[in-house]
């Protein structure tokens, strides 16, 4: 993620050790997202001081966007000491640390609620959850990929990948997303057969919760296929090598710190942002779909439309496929399961206009990008598609 808003000079890249290579990562001088940090302590602040909670809600997510760049950064020197697969990986899997961490902050919150029968509150943190989840898959199939082509391809004509990783981890996808849709086919089938609601209820928790089962088993066998038996196949065309910067245990204090803080953003966020959206005129349903991914997003997207900018197609794709996949085969079906073990009733049924704009964005990304080859025509209209989209949700009440 670091390298799309790193303004380091060559000079200034010396392994650093200790308190001041932590400094340095934090260093506005050295990176302009590193400027938003001062977001954060004004949002704690807020939130200590009982100040409005649309106020804490803004600069709680704007706090966001430099502490996942930090997580970033951290993980990109960890990667160096590792494979390039080990490394995508890792770089996948905390690229979407912010995601991971508000599900779960949201799914804690909506237990809470239960047990104190705010049934109204506790619904609001599982819509919360539901569309940020949704709206990290649109985010990174149609805007990151579509700014990706776009900017890519204004740069050269055409520009190439490999098809195979696309392929394999968009045929994922598209498991995933028929996982989204059968337990709301299942429900309108059932209730076409005039069977109890309660009965219906359980009958997709329980689908759900086995769904997610294998999908997580699926997620694994990718992993299995990507890192062993086909590390080959699965190779980009890009094997830059970058020399670390940090220390391995201060790039481990860094992640450490910044996943704390994120933590701690994510409480302060999830807990007002209900109270914001009345107050700034905007649904939690749109806030969840698109605010919140372009937010925690923020940093790896910038990474992506920049690689792809210098033709390194392979890595800007593996970034945003990579992340969706991510999403849609292992954060939600854990976040399905966590909300299973604490007794909060989280379904894959997502609702339909959820479900039916994921499902659009999955098939379009896989018609656009299976033959290998981009260019910025079809940038546009991935960006056209996630425009049309985020207003239908900007209407949705």
């Amino acid at each position: 993620m670091s390298e799309a808003v790193e303004v380091v000079s060559d000079s200034e890249k010396s392994m650093l050790n200790g308190i001041p290579a932590i400094i340095a990562a934090c260093d506005p001088r050295n990176s302009i997202l590193n400027w938003l940090l001062i977001a954060v302590p004004i949002a704690a602040y807020a939130k200590l001081a009982h100040l409005d909670e649309s106020i804490q809600f803004i600069f709680s997510m704007i706090g966001i966007m430099p502490l996942a760049f930090l997580m970033g950064k951290a993980t990109e020197e960890i990667a160096t000491r590792t494979s390039e697969s080990v490394g995508g990986l890792l770089n996948a899997t905390f690229g979407n640390a912010a995601e991971i961490i508000i599900a779960v902050v949201a799914v804690f919150a909506a237990a809470s609620a239960f047990s104190e029968n705010d049934i109204d509150g506790a619904n609001a943190m599982i819509t919360l959850v539901k569309t940020s989840l949704i709206g990290s898959i649109l985010g990174n199939l149609l805007l990151v990929m579509g700014l990706s082509f776009l900017w890519g391809g204004l740069r050269h004509k055409e520009q190439n990948f490999n098809p195979q990783v696309v392929g394999i981890n968009t045929t994922l996808l598209l498991l995933s997303t028929i996982c989204l849709i059968l337990p709301t086919v299942f429900h309108i089938a059932l209730s076409i057969s005039g069977i109890d609601e309660t009965e219906i209820i359980s009958g997709v928790l329980m689908v759900s919760r086995l769904t997610a089962i294998v999908l997580m088993a699926s997620y694994a066998l990718l992993l299995f296929f990507q890192l062993k038996t086909h590390s080959d196949m699965m190779s980009g065309s890009s094997h830059d090598h970058e020399e670390p910067t940090m220390e391995l245990r201060d790039a481990g204090l860094l992640l450490l710190i910044a996943t704390v803080f994120v933590s701690l953003m994510a409480e302060i966020m999830v807990h007002s942002v209900e109270a914001a959206g009345e107050a700034i005129g905007l649904s939690a349903v749109f806030i969840g779909v698109i605010l919140l991914p372009l937010f925690g997003n923020a940093a790896e997207h910038f990474t992506a439309v920049v690689v792809a900018g210098k033709n390194r197609m392979d890595l800007s794709i593996g970034i945003a496929v990579g992340s969706s996949v991510q999403i849609a085969a292992f954060v939600a079906p854990l976040v399905i399961l966590i909300s299973w073990i604490v007794g909060v009733d989280l379904s894959f049924e997502f609702g339909l206009l959820e479900t039916a704009a994921c499902m659009l964005a999955v098939l379009i990304a896989n018609s656009i990008s299976r033959d290998g080859h981009s260019n910025w025509m079809e940038g546009a209209m991935l960006l056209a598609t996630y425009a049309i989209i985020a207003l239908s949700f900007l209407y949705y009440p």
